[in-house]
């Protein structure tokens, strides 16, 4: 088998790299043909059929003709959404029954990154077991190409982002003419990312007066696409300067959601889930999932409701596969993305953005008022280069340097102390050689001595004798988020 582009990022729900050096029409086209033969294996009907969509991103097109013609070179039938939302796509494979889907975007990543993601039959990207099946057709002589007479066709769907809002529209609690009757004024950044074609037309049907910036989807991102508060300075401005009583931002194909007080203030993205999380928790109850990495904010909120919280490894499909094994209610990760199984078990910035004007609708208080009223904690992220084996022994030796009530290993190493309000999480990162470590406190001073406790306890590590590990040495700034 042809090895992979050393640069290439492989991850559980696909393959991603910058464009023109590792990312290219040869390997989408390569990984395209392997997802179609694995679905191929695994779909009732024949020929099977297959979601393709791409976000706004300029090589998106490109890309997403590649993909369209692997597909079809093994016998799928391609259903062609265009550009959408991720979320918009995995509801159009629920809709039509379909074996699966591709959806070309790098989501927050810079613009000169693009990826593919893979999404099975249950409308849910692939998880570990899957991924490698698939993996496993990526040596060409293992893809079965159709002859002249099998290749598959093309279908358009125009109708995909209408289906969604009517989906999101549909939510039980939702109460659509109640919202059209408050009438709120929102402020909103899709970064000219494919959220453009969905969310001001959602927001618009709630009864909302949308006051925008970057909603061309032309993918030709004006700040960094990430929705964290550092990125998003501009939104701020607006939301002050036009009275907005909230500003939403999406990161590029709008399956993470962040906000922006009334008063025009970017909070962390924990708190959309958070918030979701309440209310959804206030007309139904049951458990609540989120990752490992994701504040306590998530965890007050289910505690407040009296019902339990449960912690997967970092990665959506994680997240989801720990929900539908304990029949939550509400989950997703602290970065934003909500999954509300009424809709679908998947991020939907769409989704989120609804359920926080519920909130805002039921509490008759600006969202400034309401987060006033909730513990606050600081979150620091920081990150540490790895090279060589394993980082097993450096989880080891933070386990013995910072001993804690609360040990959980299912992604790294968790560390919590709850009674000090505080805890730690380490784990290798899936798509760079590097450790990540999040720690979150009640105050700023104890969560930076907590990291700096964690990354000297790992030099140490790295310098004992017989370690196969390779970190960086102290001293990086490290990223802080309250």
């Amino acid at each position: 088998m042809t090895e992979l582009p050393r640069d290439l990022m492989v991850s559980v729900s696909g393959v991603r790299g910058r464009v023109g050096e590792a990312l290219t029409p040869e390997i989408v086209t390569r990984f395209a043909s392997a997802f179609g033969a694995y679905v191929t294996t695994t779909a009732p009907t024949r020929p099977p059929k297959v979601v393709v969509a791409r976000d706004s991103r300029t090589s998106g097109p490109l890309f997403a003709r590649c993909v369209t013609a692997a597909l079809q070179s093994v016998g799928c039938e391609v259903l062609d959404v265009g550009l959408t939302p991720t979320p918009t796509a995995l509801l159009a494979v629920r809709y039509h029954r379909a074996a699966g889907a591709v959806v070309v975007t790098a989501s927050h990543n810079p613009v000169e990154w693009n990826a593919l993601k893979f999404a099975s039959s249950e409308a849910m990207f692939l998880d570990a077991e899957q991924a490698a099946r698939m993996r496993a057709f990526l040596d060409p002589a293992a893809v079965p190409r159709a002859r002249w007479d099998g290749l598959g066709d093309v279908v358009p769907d125009p109708d995909a982002i209408e289906r969604h809002v009517e989906a999101v529209l549909a939510i039980p609690f939702l109460d659509v003419k109640a919202l059209r009757r408050r009438a709120f004024k929102v402020a909103l950044d899709c970064v000219r990312g494919a959220g453009g074609v969905l969310l001001p037309r959602l927001l618009r049907e709630l009864g909302c007066t949308v006051v925008g910036i970057h909603l061309e989807p032309d993918g030709r991102f004006p700040r960094p696409p990430e929705p964290v508060p550092e990125n998003l300075a501009e939104l701020e401005r607006l939301v002050r300067d036009s009275g907005a009583d909230v500003g939403l931002a999406t990161d590029p194909d709008a399956d993470r959601l962040s906000l922006v007080s009334e008063r025009g203030r970017a909070l962390g993205e924990d708190y959309t889930l958070a918030l979701a999380a309440a209310l959804v928790l206030r007309h139904r109850k049951g458990a609540v999932v989120t990752n490992l990495s994701t504040s306590r904010v998530v965890e007050d909120a289910a505690a407040a409701a009296g019902v339990p919280l449960y912690r997967a490894p970092v990665g959506e499909i994680h997240v989801a596969r720990r929900m539908q094994a304990v029949g939550a209610i509400v989950g997703g990760e602290g970065n934003g993305g909500v999954i509300l199984p009424d809709v679908h078990l998947t991020r939907d910035a769409a989704v989120a953005s609804v359920l926080l004007l519920q909130l805002l609708l039921e509490e008759g208080r600006p969202l400034a008022a309401l987060l006033a009223s909730r513990p606050a904690y600081t979150i620091v992220k920081d990150k540490l280069p790895r090279e060589g084996a394993a980082p097993e022994e450096a989880y080891d030796a933070l386990a013995v340097e910072l001993p804690a009530p609360d040990v959980d290993r299912q992604d790294g190493l968790r560390l919590a102390w709850p009674e000090q309000v505080k805890w730690l999480h380490v784990r290798a990162s899936g798509t760079e050689p590097i450790l990540r470590m999040i720690a979150e406190a009640a105050t700023a001073a104890e969560a930076h001595a907590l990291v700096a406790r964690a990354r000297d306890a790992l030099a140490r590590a790295r310098q004992a004798p017989g370690s196969g590990q390779s970190f960086a040495a102290p001293g990086r700034k490290s990223k802080v988020e309250s």
